[in-house]
């Protein structure tokens, strides 16, 4: 087969990668008031322009900044958007790992005003990427229902008495947040997604309760409403993830439940599913895969520095294969290798080693 030279590409990844101490001790530095502005966002040039030249070494076709001036891969951006307000309350969300639990923390926010973009939100990283590679520079962002799972968290019911009425200014805020980053440039968007692989698992489902077994839907609708009129020459993926901090998880269950809508109506390019263990399930739920859409295999986990071998991903791709033809398949790393700053319980020196893999196999696999 061909080198794929539209995203998503045969060897690819999900976005965030392990921040050097460098970088860590600046934040740090700068919180505690240590260093200026000008001082960290130098230091922070810097580690991007050394993780771009990390990734072009490995092979990588789409390149991104590692997500290396974000603090969280989702709350980022949610105070950025206009109508967001901070509050006083810290949250505490349990994760489950394989040595036991581990708290993830965020401070608390309110929709406490109408939706709006007041600036393109990741611009100026973006901006930067792409002065520093001559790859495809790729950026990440939150899928829309992120703003809204679960069950309208955070919106303020004066503001927004109808649910409706916020998807559908959160859908408007998104077209002009896309629109904007397609007159900077960027031909590769990645919604990462939570809410679609979390209503796969019972347990979350009966959580929520009420209207739990067609939200899926909804969120299909919502996401793409949010991307219905993107600029010609933007591929748009997303990321379906079960919950990654610290090499652990919130979410379990097969993509059984919401895999007819969602691979036969999200409008989007491309899939990147995690797929690196027991959690995931099975193939079978890709048997929905229209011809057209790309789906990127996660056999390589971020959650442990283990190297995989290489003979089993390969084996793992021909299983797939059963249900989706092998041209409408890649590879990826299953998540993120740092969706928070913390990063999972790898070295940089293991995450270079199962990038590297994930391009070899890829090279094998399709040529």
């Amino acid at each position: 087969m061909t080198k794929r030279i539209k995203p998503p590409f045969r060897a690819d990844h999900v976005g965030s990668l392990l921040r050097p101490k460098e970088l860590l001790k600046a934040r740090d530095d700068f919180a505690a008031g240590r260093i200026s502005s000008a001082e960290l966002k130098r230091i922070e040039d810097s580690a991007v322009r050394q993780v771009v030249k990390l990734q072009e070494d490995v092979g990588l076709q789409g390149i991104t900044d590692g997500e290396y001036r974000r603090r969280d891969w989702v709350i980022d951006f949610k105070y950025a958007l206009g109508g967001v307000q901070k509050l006083d309350n810290v949250v505490k969300v349990p994760f489950k790992s394989e040595s036991g639990d581990v708290e993830w923390s965020f401070v608390e926010y309110t929709v406490a005003d109408k939706l709006s973009l007041k600036h393109t939100i990741f611009g100026e990283d973006f901006k930067f990427l792409t002065s520093a590679t001559k790859g495809t520079a790729k950026l990440t962002i939150p899928s829309p229902s992120m703003m809204h799972y679960p069950g309208g968290r955070g919106i303020d019911r004066k503001v927004y008495p109808e649910t409706e009425e916020f998807f559908q200014d959160l859908a408007r805020i998104y077209a002009q947040e896309i629109a904007a980053l397609a007159k900077l440039g960027c031909s590769y968007l990645q919604l990462d997604d939570t809410s679609l692989a979390f209503l796969n698992d019972p347990r979350r489902r009966a959580a929520i309760g009420e209207g739990a077994e067609k939200m899926h839907v909804r969120y299909i609708e919502l996401f793409n409403a949010s991307i219905a009129n993107r600029p010609a020459g933007i591929s748009v993926c997303t990321h379906l993830c079960r919950g990654n901090f610290r090499s652990a998880w919130l979410a379990e269950g097969s993509y059984e439940h919401v895999a007819d809508a969602l691979f036969n109506r999200l409008a989007v390019d491309g899939f990147f599913l995690e797929y690196d263990d027991e959690r995931s399930g099975g193939f079978e739920p890709l048997r929905f895969v229209p011809k057209g859409k790309m789906v990127v295999l996660g056999l390589v986990t971020t959650k442990r520095a283990a190297l995989e071998n290489k003979d089993d991903l390969k084996r793992r791709i021909d299983q797939a294969a059963k249900f989706v033809p092998v041209e409408q398949l890649a590879l990826s790393p299953q998540c993120g290798f740092a969706s928070t700053f913390e990063g999972n319980a790898l070295t940089i020196e293991d995450e270079i080693a199962k990038l590297r893999l994930v391009v070899e196999t890829a090279r094998e696999v399709w040529g």
